[in-house]
């Protein structure tokens, strides 16, 4: 039973779910991650990763960037502009 006073929780998704809704494969939110371009929001108790509706957007612009700079262009802009 849900309280229904408690704030309500964003929807998390494993990483293939995440793949599949920001139309990438695994490996690439690997990648991402490796790099420090998008983060986990949490993990399950059995230790997946769990990610963020932001992160969908995060991929998706990190795949618009892509057209002109490199991963590593891309991680300098996000810490210069603290994205």
């Amino acid at each position: 039973m849900t309280n229904p006073k408690s704030e309500p929780t964003p929807e998390l998704y494993r990483i293939g779910d995440l793949a599949e809704k920001a139309g990438v494969s695994r490996s690439v939110i690997g990648t991402y991650c490796m790099y420090a371009l998008i983060a986990e929001a949490a993990r399950t108790p059995g230790g997946q990763r769990l990610f963020s509706e932001a992160a969908v957007r995060r991929i998706r612009l990190i795949q618009d960037l892509k057209r002109r700079y490199t991963l590593r262009e891309i991680r300098e802009i996000f810490i210069r502009d603290r994205l």
